[in-house]
């Protein structure tokens, strides 16, 4: 028997156990870890009420705490349960590749943080020292900090729509940033750069190295974090094991509908749309398409929890994470997202008394991804969350309910007294 199964929401069932995969094995008993287990488990039944919205088809979540597992778990399915899906359920395995969309930003920023950490890049190198074309139009000062802290001042190309055949052209793409004119020539204003921003990033990888992304990504992240994914875009013989994303609850309408196109340039719809089209899935997009289980966009941020070492091995020196996750300038509000945000050079930061992170989280970093995708750490409470899911909606009872997420793992990882500025 199902609470709903309306357009534009997902098959809830009263019994969520058919819908729910959980990896025994790979997690911690809470009191082995000196937590409450009431705690944790209120997590988990938070995330529950999430999914029985209807507004995310598919949720995975992985949660460390003291570098050893919490919670690894999936509920919904892989497919059959999407709004206008038909056929056989198939449940959703913990380890399934998700699109992490602009969360990707943070982890590509990672490959910025390794070169610079090799001696091939500083953060105050000027963009056009690589690309003497972004110079155009008073560019020429902007630099890698400003950069990746969405202060270079094109957070959109004017009069551009986005569309998948698009972002298969990276010297197209390219070569319209570097002709756009900045909206300021001080670059001290934060605007958000949704996609903008990754193709310049990925022009000065390439460049400095003379290599492509996915090598890079694959050299110095995914498999010194052991990962089988955690690359761009998602080769044809996998896209099977990846959920579908979809547009879930009330349709968008103004102002949203303009907030939206002013975010990522397109509407809800076509962003969605877009997202499952082969051209998407088939192209590389640093600032948007990197595909990983949540286990996988756990290992990342519990990397650089722990200085830059995962498991034993060594992938970033510590004054390299630091200074990845130091502030940029002091809270401002975004010009793009129109709410006050921190940036580091290359991920969202955290705040008190409440952040994007939840309650209390002003030391946090991470990256959040096309509205509810969540992927952060927090060095006060000791652990590293990816929160992946596949609905997008602009419903307050989704939003009510993830922030009801982030309170319970609030509650149930006090931050360390000593650790609070």
């Amino acid at each position: 028997m199902f609470l709903f199964t309306g357009h534009g929401r997902a098959a809830v069932p009263r019994d969520l156990s058919a819908h729910t995969s959980i990896d025994h094995a790979a997690e911690t008993p809470a009191a082995d870890l000196g937590l409450k287990r009431k705690r944790v488990d209120a997590i988990w039944r938070a995330v529950e009420c999430l999914y029985g919205t209807g507004l995310h088809p598919a949720i995975t979540l992985v949660i460390r705490h003291q570098g050893r597992i919490v919670l690894k778990r999936a509920l919904g399915c892989l497919s059959g349960n999407g709004p206008g899906e038909s056929g056989p359920q198939r449940p959703l395995h913990p380890d399934a590749p998700i699109c992490l969309f602009s969360a990707s930003k943070s982890v590509t920023a990672v490959l910025v943080h390794k070169l610079i950490e090799q001696g091939g890049l500083r953060l105050e190198d000027r963009v056009a020292d690589y690309i003497p074309e972004f110079a155009a139009h008073g560019k020429g000062g902007v630099t890698i900090r400003q950069l990746l802290a969405h202060r270079a001042a094109v957070p959109a190309i004017p009069n551009v729509t986005p569309t998948p055949e698009m972002l298969r052209d990276w010297d197209g793409a390219v070569r319209m940033l570097c002709e756009a004119k900045p909206f300021n020539t001080r670059f001290k204003k934060q605007a958000y750069h949704a996609l903008t921003a990754g193709f310049i990033v990925g022009e000065v990888l390439r460049r400095r190295t003379r290599r492509e992304l996915p090598v890079l990504m694959r050299e110095w992240l995914a498999e010194p974090l052991g990962c089988q994914y955690l690359t761009y875009g998602l080769a044809p013989e996998l896209r099977d094991r990846a959920p579908a994303h979809h547009c879930t609850g009330p349709r968008p309408t103004w102002p949203i509908t303009a907030y939206a196109k002013r975010v990522v340039g397109v509407s809800f719809e076509d962003a969605i749309n877009a997202s499952n089209n082969e051209a998407f899935q088939s192209t590389v997009v640093p600032a948007g398409n990197i595909y990983a289980t949540a286990d996988e966009a756990g290992r990342v941020f519990q990397m650089l929890l722990d200085g830059g070492e995962y498991q034993g091995r060594r992938v970033l020196q510590p004054d390299t994470v630091r200074e990845a996750v130091s502030p940029v300038g002091r809270i401002q509000l975004d010009g793009t997202l129109m709410m006050p945000m921190r940036y580091s050079a290359g991920f969202m930061l955290g705040e008190n008394p409440f952040g994007l992170y939840g309650p209390g989280t002003r030391r946090a970093f991470g990256h959040l991804g096309f509205v509810t995708v969540m992927c952060w750490a927090d060095p006060a409470r000791d652990i590293s969350v990816a929160l992946l899911n596949t609905g997008k909606s602009i419903a307050p009872t989704g939003f009510a309910r993830l922030a009801g997420v982030l309170a319970a793992i609030g509650r149930a990882f006090p931050a360390r007294k000593d650790s609070v500025r």
